[in-house]
């Protein structure tokens, strides 16, 4: 069982959440920080102290204020643990239910488990906790489709944004413009349908109709 804790999350309910449950289960030495700069610190020097965390739970999205921040989110403070040598379990506790996002945590940054925030989060976090202690990964059913073999694509997010724009009834002209309002490229009408066309194929999808279908029910959308 885990014995050492770091809570990261800027919203204090949530910490009070999380610190009951870990109280419930027999953890009591937990700490918290809504800063991820500050959790990079309290985790370099515990580890110094020969103290080390052996369980990080983070947030990703972090809302900014008056302290100037170098990791602005749970992505940032993962990456830089990794980069640094820190193999410490990693779970994930977001409201962000972005398949791609999931997996570039789990296959890139080796996060043992992804829960996301909702009614049944506290219990799916408890499960967590007992999954990754026997070296599973646990991913809340909602994004369990991350490591689906049939998601497993080059996919990033411009290709899921363009589903989503389709999904929203947009055509290739009112989506051309919002590329060109948010700066990003490709966004040429062939560029547009030269990407549509290799999701069909990837997703063995028919007509952008059954291609936007196929990513709602893998939960891309």
């Amino acid at each position: 069982m885990f014995k050492k804790v770091l809570i990261v999350d800027d919203y204090d309910v949530v910490n009070e959440g999380v610190l009951t449950m870990l109280y419930d289960i027999g953890i009591t030495n937990v700490k918290s920080s809504q800063y991820c700069d500050m959790a990079l610190l309290k985790i370099k020097t515990a580890r110094q102290e020969q103290d080390p965390f052996d369980l990080l739970i983070t947030d990703l999205s972090f809302k900014t204020d008056f302290k100037e921040a170098r990791l602005k989110s749970g992505d940032d403070l993962i990456q830089t643990l990794r980069e640094d040598g820190f193999d410490i379990p990693v779970i994930v506790y977001s409201t962000e239910d972005r398949l791609q996002r999931v997996r570039t945590l789990v296959n890139k940054y080796s996060i043992n488990a992804y829960v996301c925030k909702g009614r049944r989060s506290i219990f799916e976090l408890r499960q967590a906790i007992s999954v990754i202690k026997d070296n599973k990964l646990f991913l809340s059913p909602s994004v369990e489709n991350a490591l689906n073999p049939q998601v497993s694509l080059e996919m990033d997010d411009y290709d899921v944004n363009l589903i989503k724009y389709l999904s929203n009834g947009l055509s290739y002209n009112d989506i051309i413009i919002i590329l060109e309002k948010q700066n990003i490229k490709p966004r040429s009408l062939s560029s547009i349908e030269k990407r549509l066309n290799k999701l069909k194929v990837d997703f063995k999808a028919n007509n952008v109709i059954h291609l936007v279908a196929i990513a709602k029910d893998l939960g891309l959308i």
